[in-house]
């Protein structure tokens, strides 16, 4: 038998605070990712050090917050009260070290663990901090969260506040650039749950002064309204409804003091649950809650005493209690929406026809379609154990904690060879692959029927578990794996027709994306270089001089297996599909999808060009 492992004093060892969060540092910001998911850890550093502003704010100390990120290095600046002068080095390089254990200064914070500027300090290369108050300021730098240099000032004319710089490691977040398009919708969500607090992000100005109301305004189009947005505010809560002419499933935007709580929790659960309670009391109908629900935009936000999230990144509540003297999260929502919804109701008849019509319009069509459903349902359930159109990894079949949800990738793409490398090559822990059998259905236009009609939609919807609402999405990055070519193109457009047509959602909360693939690759005997531009191939000519070989590769399907790991890997480069604000979703269908246009064939003409000049060199 062989000699076991030695298990001594010396295998023992103790990890510092910063070693423990670069060592780990999943546990304490999420996924790490290169700045193309919004939930990427370089936003979540943001969100740290920006917390502790908004708290501030809260407090009633300082009612503008200046933000800068120029390249990689990002400045958070406020007029709070400043960081206690003699407490500056501690607060971001002690673990467990904050005000925010004193519920008398901070009762509803964001962050109550005194972790987050910590996390930030070791996993930026640099880290500075500067606190102002009473004339008089301090300062401290660190690398890697090793304090490099500490100053105090007796006399200042700076403004009270505190300012902190970082730039995070590029070692560990490999790649990285911040998208503006993420940094300005986080941005948004902070004005719109702080009326009066006025963000400045590299000169661009951020106010509200209706909430929740804003969000909603900012997310659907007049057009797309059935009736005008309900607003309803009360001392710990908020709330902004509306229901959507088009849009099939449920879409709700939640928040616990402050934090985006993109996996919902207890309190999203308790409105939708109030919702058709009060919807149904009202009308005195037992209407069928998806039909209630259906096609409902919302946004929720409450304050709760101390709360208690699922993960340090804090996307889902998982308190039951309000705090306090206060009741459960439950009842607090449900008497709320019960009191207030019922009034407003009762006083808007217009909006309460409008709303009733919009239910027995979603009756109608459940009916409609509920045999349909079913047989597509059992079809779903059929396929899904007897065909390999979807290969699902270990986190959804039970072989690894579901805490590495955020993880979660679906590779879906078309023909046998270019999604047998995938498979192969992909990490089969957390990145599944669902396959094609040739271009999807153009579904523009087409109602919710054809989705369980059709094989291929009806299937990709159950690996999704996207028929019902967006709360139980089983992966958290859908991609899109085309060739670079005119079919390609073809076929992630009639795909994403039908995400916009039926899952707007699913791209407004940043789920799609398009994966880049390298055009070129180019190698000599000591070295290869893969190119995803043409600037790229004629860098890496020059560097592997004299004439390395160079490949064009025409199709997924010509990269191997074991080339295919470098694409999909720790260096995956992915393009985000984001949503034009400024145009409703019926614009982009019919501008894209509808009838041709001359504007449209100039459009596709001038777009193909690029391409094609890569592809003819």
């Amino acid at each position: 038998m062989a000699d076991q492992t030695q298990y001594t004093e010396d295998n023992i060892r103790s990890l510092d605070w910063k070693e423990h969060i670069r060592m780990r540092p999943g546990m304490y910001i999420g996924k790490l990712g290169d700045g193309s998911s919004q939930d990427d850890g370089i936003y979540i550093l943001l969100k740290e050090v920006l917390d502790n502003s908004i708290d501030e704010f809260v407090m009633g100390a300082g009612k503008t917050i200046e933000i800068s990120i120029q390249g990689n290095k990002v400045i958070v600046r406020d007029y709070g009260r400043g960081i206690p002068l003699g407490k500056v080095v501690d607060v971001v390089s002690k673990m467990n070290t904050g005000g925010k254990y004193d519920s008398r200064a901070f009762k509803k914070s964001v962050g109550l663990n005194g972790v987050g500027t910590k996390a930030v300090n070791a996993l930026s290369t640099h880290f500075r901090v500067e606190s102002t108050r009473d004339g008089k300021s301090a300062s401290a730098e660190f690398e890697l969260g090793e304090l490099k240099n500490e100053e105090f000032l007796d006399e200042t004319s700076r403004r009270k506040g505190t300012k902190v710089s970082f730039v995070p490691d590029e070692s560990i977040f490999k790649n990285y650039k911040y998208r503006h398009e993420y940094v300005a919708k986080m941005l948004k969500n902070y004005v719109y749950l702080n009326p009066g607090l006025t963000i400045v992000f590299n000169g661009e100005k951020y106010y509200s002064e209706n909430g929740l109301k804003d969000l909603l305004e900012e997310n659907i189009n007049d057009a797309d309204k059935i009736y005008p947005i309900i607003h309803l505010r009360g001392d710990d809560i908020e709330i902004a409804l509306t229901h959507h002419k088009t849009q099939y499933s449920e879409e709700y935007h939640s928040f616990v003091n402050g934090q985006n709580t993109t996996q919902g929790g207890t309190h999203l659960s308790a409105f939708r649950e109030a919702l058709v309670r009060t919807i149904r009391e009202f009308y005195g109908k037992n209407y069928d809650a998806s039909d209630v629900r259906k096609s409902v935009v919302s946004a929720i936000s409450i304050k709760v005493m101390e709360p208690v999230f699922e993960s340090q990144t804090k996307t889902k509540l998982g308190s039951t209690d309000m705090g306090g003297d206060l009741p459960t999260v439950r009842t607090y929502v449900n008497d709320f929406v019960k009191t207030h919804l019922d009034n407003f109701l009762h006083k808007n008849p217009e909006t309460a026809e409008k709303l009733q019509r919009k239910i027995l319009q979603a009756e109608r069509e459940r009916k409609e379609l509920s045999g349909i459903r079913k047989l597509a349902k059992e079809r779903a359930k059929k396929a899904s154990l007897h065909n390999k159109k979807l290969r699902d990894c270990r986190v959804h079949l039970g072989d690894l904690k579901n805490d590495r949800r955020l993880e979660t990738t679906l590779f879906i793409t078309e023909g046998d060879s270019a999604s047998g490398s995938i498979t192969k090559s992909r990490d089969v822990n957390t990145q599944a692959v669902f396959s094609l059998r040739g271009k999807p259905l153009n579904s523009y236009g087409m109602s919710k029927k054809i989705v369980y009609e059709n094989e291929e939609f009806n299937l990709l919807q159950a690996a999704l578990n996207i028929e019902e609402s967006m709360e139980d999405l089983r992966y958290n990055n859908i991609v899109i794996a085309t060739d670079a070519d005119v079919d390609g193109m073809h076929i992630r457009l009639l795909l994403i027709t039908f995400f916009l047509q039926f899952f707007p959602e699913l791209i407004k909360e940043g789920h799609l994306y398009i994966l880049q693939t390298p055009l070129f690759r180019v190698r000599n005997k000591k070295k290869t270089i893969y190119c995803y531009s043409e600037e790229e191939r004629r860098n890496a000519i020059k560097e592997l001089k004299p004439k390395p070989e160079i490949t064009r590769f025409k199709g997924l399907g010509e990269i191997s297996p074991d080339e295919f790991q470098f694409f999909i890997g720790e260096d995956i480069r992915l393009d985000p599909i984001m949503l034009d604000k400024d145009k409703s979703i019926e614009e982009l269908l019919s501008f894209y999808m509808g009838k041709n246009t001359p504007n449209r064939q100039e459009f596709i003409i001038d777009n193909l060009k690029v391409e094609l000049d890569i592809v003819e060199e």
